[in-house]
């Protein structure tokens, strides 16, 4: 790709996968590389750039101005990282400077105005706000040696921000720098802006991470600053090139500002949409809402984070009998009740399950929402036949053991059967705790927006146990869908009006019992209707699936054609 195309290009190559910060990233690379704008044979060769250089700081070490610098080793050309322009030159970057040296140690004072102290964090993205950076107090016979002056770059040498850089340019107060900071005063040859865009391309980050090889972190110091390589231009070109950076780095700045509101666009009107389908009062205004969601499908759902907001929508139209018609044939959900009632009644008379204590009955004001026709507000404790915690019993990587299910095994509405650990089958617990094909799985205890995750058990009866940040739910299948309840329990009612309310924290984990569990309530259509939810279900969240899979492949090729073309630009 040459150049021309990269720019004709650029607006296209910023809607790739994090598009704009790539541009960003070749801007600076080909700026350094001499190949962001042309050259110019009359420009003085950075080689004579560099004698004059060299001689105007003999003449300031001769006048005591600067203290000499140790000479250092010529560049070879074995050594470089990359072949440069014409009338460009490798050199260090202690060769390009008066000084590079630590800052000064002192206590921040926020009283203190007359010299302010730069610190780390007073930088925050290239910026200082100099009315919040706090004073210090300082010597006059020390405040020249560590006075900001227009034009000095400093570098973070520890901390999370290690190896960054800051150009000072506009100062209008009176301050020194922490120690915690290295200046770099570069030659008036110089020009720092020129200097500034080196210390943020890869060239730079490169050389830095290989100097500090087997430190487990970035090693800034004045002595590896000094030794860094810098591609030198020009001093013509270098002001040429800072031109052109912030021409493109506006251009970014456009275009990530574009995109930022074309996206919160779209997140606001497939809210809106959504909303309108899960508040529509009439069968007639469902149908046109849910309508017009498909002939904008393509532009809602262009995002994966619009994508998992469709998925909460599915679940609860789901639950408040929207996305299925009913039929008034179906046997209701009142009826239902009754012979669950009566098979409880049956299963503790033969000592198959204990006697529960009573739950209270529904009031009128816990109801989240008003039901269809059949469906009835029902306490998961009554539908359950058990709802119990699992065994607290170490587990192990014998795989010849009993392989049990912990809180990792329990993602997106799924138990996962990957990374499991093991028990004895000897232990008290079982068989008690064997799973049944058809239990649920409830996340009791994780960070908060993790506990009440919930997945239905898959696999083969008594085979599997759980650990016991986990609370099974065996339901009596012969009734109810087990498919239905985890989407009722996975859904934003259950969440926001079943869970959320009765959280509790502890040791900084958040949880929830099995006996608010049992208190819970869940909407309960007639056991045909719940068969034709999950199967409708199942078809929109493949359908949703599908939508993802497309996007990150789609993704994925926006991402090789940027890639290919920022390889292009840097091999031309």
């Amino acid at each position: 790709m040459k150049l021309e195309t990269f720019f004709k290009h650029f607006d296209l190559l910023a809607e790739a996968p994090n598009g704009v910060q790539k541009l960003r990233e070749l801007i600076l690379d080909l700026a350094v590389r001499g190949k962001l704008v042309p050259q110019d044979a009359n420009d003085e060769p950075a080689a004579v750039l560099l004698e004059r250089i060299k001689k105007e700081k003999e003449r300031l070490v001769k006048e005591g101005k600067v203290s000499k610098l140790e000479s250092l080793p010529a560049i070879k050309d074995d050594e470089t990282p990359f072949d440069l322009a014409i009338n460009w030159k490798w050199v260090y970057l202690g060769q390009i400077s008066y000084t590079i040296h630590y800052g000064y140690t002192a206590s921040a004072n926020q009283n203190l105005t007359e010299v302010r102290l730069l610190r780390i964090t007073d930088i925050q993205n290239n910026k200082v706000n100099w009315e919040t950076v706090p004073g210090c107090e300082i010597d006059n016979n020390k405040l020249e040696g560590y006075k900001l002056n227009n034009g000095d770059l400093l570098i973070a040498r520890t901390g999370g921000t290690i190896g960054k850089s800051y150009l000072v340019e506009n100062l209008s107060v009176c301050a020194v720098f922490a120690s915690y900071l290295i200046r770099i005063i570069s030659s008036y040859l110089i020009f720092p802006n020129y200097l500034k865009i080196f210390l943020e391309s890869k060239t730079y980050w490169s050389q830095l991470y290989a100097k500090s090889m087997g430190t487990g972190q970035p090693n800034v110091n004045a002595t590896s600053l000094k030794s860094l390589f810098v591609p030198l231009p020009p001093l013509a070109e270098q002001k040429r090139i800072v031109t052109k950076v912030d021409e493109l780095m506006k251009l970014c700045d456009e275009l990530e500002a574009r995109q930022k509101k074309k996206q919160e666009t779209r997140i606001l009107i497939n809210n809106a949409a959504l909303n309108k389908l899960l508040t529509a009062d009439t069968p007639e205004t469902f149908t046109k809402n849910w309508q017009r969601i498909g002939d904008n499908f393509d532009i809602l759902y262009s995002a994966p984070e619009n994508i998992g907001k469709l998925r909460q929508a599915i679940l609860q139209l789901a639950v408040m009998g929207k996305l299925v018609p009913q039929n008034a044939n179906d046997e209701p959900a009142a009826v239902l009740l009754e012979r669950i009632k009566k098979e409880k009644e049956r299963l503790v008379k033969e000592g198959k399950v204990k006697k529960e204590k009573s739950l209270p009955a529904i009031k009128d004001d816990e109801i989240p929402f008003d039901l269809p026709i059949g469906w009835e507000w029902v306490r998961l404790g009554e539908l359950a036949k058990v709802i119990e915690y699992g065994t607290s019993e170490k587990s192990s990587e014998l795989r010849d053991d009993v392989p049990v299910f912990r809180m990792n095994n329990v993602q997106e509405g799924k138990i996962i059967f990957e990374n499991l650990k093991y028990v004895s089958a000897t232990i008290k617990d079982l068989p008690r705790l064997y799973l049944q094909h058809g239990d649920l799985l409830f996340n009791r205890t994780n960070s908060y927006e993790l506990v009440g995750k919930t997945g239905v058990f898959k696999g083969i009866s008594n085979q599997y146990t759980f650990a016991s940040y986990l609370i099974k739910i065996s339901l009596m299948l012969e009734y109810i869908s087990p498919d239905f309840i985890n989407t009722a329990i996975n859904s934003a009612y259950f969440r926001q009006t079943q869970i959320n309310p009765e959280i509790t924290q502890q040791c900084g984990q958040a949880n929830f019992n099995g006996t608010k569990l049992k208190n819970t309530l869940i909407p309960l259509p007639p056991l045909a209707e719940q068969k034709r939810i999950v199967t409708k279900v199942d078809k929109l969240m493949k359908l949703c699936d599908e939508l993802e899979t497309k996007l990150t492949q789609t993704q994925t090729e926006s991402e090789k054609i940027i890639n290919a073309a920022v390889k292009q630009l840097l091999t031309v």
